[in-house]
């Protein structure tokens, strides 16, 4: 048995410090910072997060073979079970995509666990088989450099992974976990940087502003005063004022109401506008440079300003260019890597996101594309059908075009006449 099989079975106990409920360690240890706002938190960094995952939640996996003959589809194998049919028996492929993408853009880093092994017939031999697919936790992963080859892989890479309900640590060899990440990196390409770790100032200002807002509203839209007395007042009674006023003042339920003041007393407002400011100006420029850096237009943040229904469509193409190709070139790479076996990747067999699906347009559209592709002899009349989900007909597997196109090398042939020079 090698040392990594070894490693991987033993049970590491975790000894923790304990903390009360009140310890602000507490919140540390549960990634909570308590002065500041989770930047899921904030709605723009939210956005943008909710349209890449579930963007990459649209996207079917599809199974392909090159040959002598061009790209054709492959017939289906355990691997593409899984990866379109159903990862394990609780997520659906739709579900384990974009859980994937989300822990990849929250946290920079993304691990599923490739659950497989080799089923013996007769001493020797046997086949692989592909079994599950996993996500684990970011948090829980440490991504150890094996420099000196301890685990018989010079400069290898392996992921130790430590269950949080049990305490249980694993240790898995690169080639059993697919390794998803960010553009962004501060080692090299080894692993990923949010853009919450990124943007962390700008993402935290926008947080803020949010909860100026909220603070408004909470406190019945009512401006902050200053209180004028003529009475000299230790500090309990300075604070009991406040506190009475406050009451009375604030909260929604107080707003429009009258309220009578002590003689000798006199409340003005602190005037704090924002429109004088420009409040909702900065938070504009601040959520549109978020968005930006997650490579997301404002149009798909429902900002319709400069926006029309011709540019909103090419703004469309755009982030699938831009902002998705990255992202599924990056996982396509990845699973044809450790998702295939060497048999089928000598075989020219790989993996595909249908990108296709992003596209999807009108019925009239969508007529005109398939029709010029019948027309023109680009497929068949059963493979238009079949993009337009219909079943085959007989004799519709004949490629057709115009009878009046002639090659190329040919033109002007047909005006030739029986002893010219141009004909052969």
């Amino acid at each position: 048995m090698g040392i990594i099989d070894r490693w991987k079975r033993r049970r590491i106990r975790n000894y923790v410090e304990s903390v009360g409920l009140n310890d602000s360690k507490l919140l540390e240890w549960l990634g909570i910072d308590s002065d500041r706002t989770e930047a899921i938190q904030e709605a723009t960094y939210f956005a943008c997060i909710k349209l890449l995952s579930e963007t990459m939640g649209k996207l079917p996996w599809k199974y392909y073979q090159d040959t002598s003959s061009g790209r054709i589809r492959a017939d289906p194998t355990e691997m593409t079970r899984l990866l379109t049919l159903r990862p394990n028996p609780y997520m659906t492929p739709s579900c384990f995509w974009q859980t994937t993408e989300q822990l990849c853009q929250e946290y920079g880093n993304a691990f599923v666990y490739v659950q497989s092994g080799l089923e013996r017939k007769g001493n020797y031999g046997g086949t692989w088989h592909w079994r599950g697919l996993w996500i684990m936790r970011p948090q829980d992963v440490t991504i150890w450099f094996d420099n000196a080859g301890v685990f018989g892989k010079p400069n290898g890479i392996h992921y130790q992974y430590t269950d949080p309900k049990t305490g249980e640590t694993m240790l898995f060899d690169s080639s059993e976990v697919w390794h998803f990440k960010t553009w962004y990196s501060r080692d090299g390409g080894y692993t990923g940087e949010p853009v919450k770790v990124i943007l962390k100032d700008t993402i935290d200002s926008l947080g803020m502003s949010q909860k100026v807002i909220a603070n408004k509203y909470k406190y019945g839209m009512t401006a902050s005063m200053v209180m004028q007395y003529t009475d000299v007042l230790d500090e309990t009674r300075i604070r009991a004022l406040q506190q009475k006023f406050a009451e009375r003042l604030t909260k929604p339920e107080n707003a429009g109401k009258v309220i009578p003041i002590p003689q000798g007393m006199q409340l003005q407002k602190l005037d704090s506008s924002f429109v004088d400011s420009q409040f909702y100006e900065l938070k504009k420029y601040t959520a549109l440079q978020i968005a930006a850096a997650f490579g997301i237009s404002p149009t798909f943040l429902n900002d319709y300003e400069k926006a029309s229904y011709s540019n909103s469509e090419a703004q469309n193409i755009q982030f699938l260019v831009n902002t998705m190709l990255p992202r599924v070139k990056m996982y396509e790479e990845e699973i044809n890597y450790k998702g295939l076996l060497p048999k089928e990747q000598d075989a020219g067999f790989f993996y595909a996101l249908n990108t296709n699906a992003l596209l999807r347009t009108d019925a009239k559209t969508q007529e005109e594309i398939v029709t010029g592709y019948v027309n023109n002899g680009i497929y068949t009349p059963n493979e238009g059908r079949r993009m337009l989900q219909l079943p085959d007909k007989e004799g519709g597997d004949i490629l057709m075009c115009n009878g009046n196109y002639i090659p190329i090398t040919q033109v002007g042939k047909q005006y030739g006449k029986e002893g010219d020079n141009g004909k052969d």
